[in-house]
């Protein structure tokens, strides 16, 4: 096969991801021959470079740690969404007068969306998609996406539990450039079991194993959570909090359905076509059930 347009994602390590087999499937399922779609493995160091090297034969990257940062400073145009966020995750490829004009933008937020509304369908809220309470565990990037997700869901003053108040400064900012009003506390994985469970909406976005020790105290103090936990972590799957939640009984939506629907918003904005969900979903869960899938 020829090929005449390429994508990849990028990112430090970055072989386990699942975006290739996302993209691979929606172009198959858009016929659109000639495309691909690849990981390379990319350092903050080795990005510059990478990214003097896009011509037109480019459709665009997806970008993902510890790298979502770093591009925002070598693209020359950044959305509104991902400038107020502080990060990009999606940069597209587009023609002009004298080559090349790179758009950075942020997907992660319309996955995170996404991935909320299908808890809210699996507790029997289709018609009611609004976050009335919420807690986020982390305070990386993705917690910045998390913000704004959840402003979008109805959401403006979540709970934040970090495990470092002082490393807490870049959300801190992020928060403030899109007027939402976090109240950022230490986490203790104990004390902090009150209000994972009686919040609308809960966000893990630590990374794996981190959020262990919340799940360790949820299986042994027990309690039901009453709203939907969305942990961003996809490898290992599903996670000790996960797995805690759920016996506990409360609902649960895997990081996986977040990649599904960034993915799925980065192929339209990539192609110019509507992406092919089902398709993208088929091969997610066939991926993710192979025996050898590190997802």
């Amino acid at each position: 096969m020829t090929v005449s347009r390429r994508a990849a994602v990028l990112g430090h390590p970055v072989a386990h991801s699942l975006s290739p087999v996302l993209h691979t499937a929606a172009y198959e399922a858009l016929g659109l021959d000639g495309w691909e779609y690849t990981a390379i493995d990319t350092t903050v160091d080795d990005l510059p470079a990478l990214v003097r090297g896009l011509d037109l034969g480019w459709a665009g990257l997806s970008v993902t740690m510890p790298l979502k940062q770093a591009v925002i400073d070598l693209v020359d145009h950044v959305d509104p969404l991902a400038v107020a966020v502080g990060a990009v995750n999606t940069v597209l490829v587009g023609p002009a007068q004298c080559g090349i004009t790179l758009t950075g933008t942020n997907t992660d937020v319309y996955g995170l969306v996404a991935a909320l509304r299908e808890g809210f369908a699996a507790q029997g809220r289709g018609g009611d998609a609004r976050a009335r309470s919420a807690v986020v565990l982390g305070g990386g990037a993705t917690a910045a996406s998390t913000l704004a997700a959840l402003g979008e869901l109805g959401c403006t003053s979540p709970r934040v539990l970090v495990r470092s108040l002082g490393r807490a400064t870049t959300l801190q900012e992020a928060a403030a450039r899109m007027g939402v009003t976090p109240r950022f506390e230490v986490l203790d994985a104990s004390a902090s079991l009150g209000a994972l469970r009686e919040a609308d909406v809960v966000v893990s976005t630590m990374p794996a194993y981190a959020a262990d020790p919340v799940g360790a105290a949820l299986s042994a103090h027990g309690g039901a959570p009453t709203g939907v936990l969305l942990d961003v972590v996809y490898d290992p799957r599903p996670t000790a909090l996960a797995m805690a939640w759920a016996a506990a009984g409360g609902t649960v939506v895997g990081g996986e359905r977040m990649l599904l629907h960034q993915a799925v918003e980065q192929v339209r904005l990539m192609t110019g076509r509507p992406a092919p969900v089902g398709a993208m979903d088929v091969a997610l869960a066939g991926a993710l059930a192979a025996p050898a899938s590190a997802s």
